[in-house]
């Protein structure tokens, strides 16, 4: 059997604010998806409309499932993308998230494969794309690198 990607696991500093961008995002997270106990938020359970699951962990959960877990300074060298269909939806969750004062790590902007495109950092400095549909007549050839 060949393996399916189906998850994408966080570990949150602050899994309060991690809800909060995520929600703020756009990410639907009902309070019954929170796992609530008397030291905190542990656990947060978000399916997606296409069969992913981003699960947001706490560090002591994250320790319990995993025992190299170690906290880092913050973020990742990883992008996790989320598609928002219409160009201007990009433009306009960039600049709410800004407004509210998440990082932006690039500005949205026309990308060669045809897309608008932009990044803003979650709470724990995790870089979470914005990605319109791809429109092919707004395709351009790929930077010399």
């Amino acid at each position: 059997m060949k393996p399916i990607l189906s998850q994408i696991d966080l570990v949150a500093r602050d899994p309060e604010a991690t809800i909060a961008f995520y929600r703020a995002l756009g990410v639907e997270i009902p309070e019954s998806a929170i796992w609530r106990t008397a030291s905190g938020i542990h656990h947060v359970d978000c399916p997606m409309p296409d069969g992913m699951t981003l699960h947001f962990d706490s560090f002591a959960l994250a320790k319990v499932y995993d025992r190299g877990w170690q906290p880092g300074a913050g973020g990742t060298r990883n992008v996790i993308t989320f598609h928002v269909g219409a160009r201007a939806a990009v433009d306009e969750i960039h600049n709410r998230l800004a407004k509210l004062g998440h990082k932006s790590a690039q500005s949205p902007w026309d990308a060669f494969w045809g897309a608008r495109y932009a990044i803003v950092e979650d709470p724990d400095g995790n870089h979470v794309g914005l990605m319109s549909d791809v429109d092919d007549a707004r395709k351009s050839p790929p930077p010399d690198l």
